[in-house]
C-alpha cells in the first residue's frame, strides 16, 4: 500500500482543490516509461493479418515554396502494442468507445515469470504464479492493471524467436509458441481479484497453440480489457507504477494500436520484480 502513497496522494489534493503539492509537482517526483513498440513494416501482427504499411502522400517543397509532409497508414487492428475490447471475443461486448476512461489508467503490478518462459515457450502462467508474487508483494489490489512480464520482449525484432515461426496464414498459426495466461487463472483474476485490465509482452494473452482462445473469452466475457505486444514490463517495478493505456477510440472496434505509458515513482526502496 505504501508504494501507491504517491498516486493516493495526488488523487486526494486534486479532488480537494488543493494547490500545494500539485500534480505537476508530485509527478515530478517520478519519471515516465514508455511500454510501446513502434509501428513499422516490421511490426508483429498475427500470421493471417494484414502488416501495417505506411505510405508517402507527399514528402518536401511544395508549389508553394515550403515543407510539407502528409502520410497515409492501414493496419488491422490487432497487431504490434495494441489493445483487446470486450468486443474482441464477446458479442455484444463493449466495443473501444463505449470503454469507460478511467478504465485505461490505474496503479499496476508486474508479475515476473521470465524463469518458466525461458524453460517452456509454451508456458501457461496460473493462479500459482500469482500467488507465488502475493507472498512477496501482499494481495493484488482490486481494479489493479495486472502486466505479465514473460521475457519475449528480448526477442522482439526477430520474429521467429518472438513468435516461433516466420510463415503467415493457417500454417504460421500452427506454429506459434509463446507464453500465456492460463483462462482458469483469467477468471480467478476476475472473480478474486476484481482487476481492471491485464497485459503481456507476447503476441496473444492466450498462449500460441491455443485452440480455442479460452482467455480471450473469458476476460472479454468478464468486461476485463487487456494489452497484447507490450515492450518490456520489466522495465518497471513489481509495484508501485501507474499506468496510461490509451487506445485509438475507433468507434465499433474490437480493438486498436495503442499507447502504453507508465509513471513510476523515483523512490529506492520500490521493489522490482523477481524471477
Amino acid at each position: 500500500m505504501n508504494k501507491l502513497l504517491p498516486l493516493l496522494c495526488l488523487v486526494f489534493l486534486i479532488s480537494c482543490n488543493q494547490t500545494k503539492p500539485d500534480a505537476a509537482s508530485v509527478l515530478a517526483g517520478g519519471h515516465w516509461i514508455d511500454l510501446t513498440w513502434n509501428y513499422e513494416e516490421s511490426t508483429v501482427y498475427w500470421p493471417t493479418n494484414v502488416t501495417f504499411k505506411h505510405d508517402t502522400v507527399f514528402y518536401g517543397i511544395n508549389d508553394k515554396g515550403y515543407f510539407y509532409s502528409s502520410f497515409k497508414y492501414s493496419a488491422e487492428e490487432h497487431g504490434g502494442t495494441h489493445f483487446d475490447a470486450p468486443l474482441h471475443f464477446a458479442q455484444g461486448g463493449r466495443s473501444i468507445e463505449q470503454i469507460q476512461v478511467d478504465e485505461f489508467t490505474g496503479p499496476a503490478i508486474v508479475v515476473d515469470v521470465t524463469a518458466p518462459s525461458a524453460q517452456n515457450r509454451d508456458y501457461l502462467v496460473s493462479k500459482d504464479d500469482f500467488i507465488r508474487w502475493e507472498k512477496t508483494y501482499g494481495q493484488i489490489p482490486e481494479h489493479a492493471i495486472v502486466l505479465i512480464n514473460t521475457g519475449f520482449s528480448k526477442y522482439w525484432g526477430d520474429k521467429e524467436k518472438y513468435t516461433g515461426t516466420l510463415k503467415t496464414g493457417a500454417e504460421g498459426v500452427a506454429e506459434l509458441h509463446f507464453p500465456g495466461l492460463g483462462p482458469e487463472a483469467a477468471q480467478w483474476l476476475m472473480k478474486e481479484r476484481n482487476i481492471k485490465a491485464v497485459g503481456i509482452d507476447t503476441p496473444s494473452i492466450d498462449f500460441g497453440q491455443s485452440k480455442d482462445f479460452m482467455t480471450h473469452r473469458n476476460l472479454c466475457a468478464g468486461n476485463v480489457t487487456a494489452y497484447e505486444n507490450i515492450a518490456d514490463p520489466g522495465q518497471l517495478p513489481a509495484t508501485g507504477s501507474y499506468v496510461v493505456a490509451a487506445p485509438m477510440k475507433i468507434r465499433g472496434g474490437s480493438g486498436s494500436p495503442l499507447r502504453i505509458l507508465a509513471w513510476i515513482p523515483d523512490q529506492t526502496n520500490l521493489k522490482t520484480p523477481k524471477p
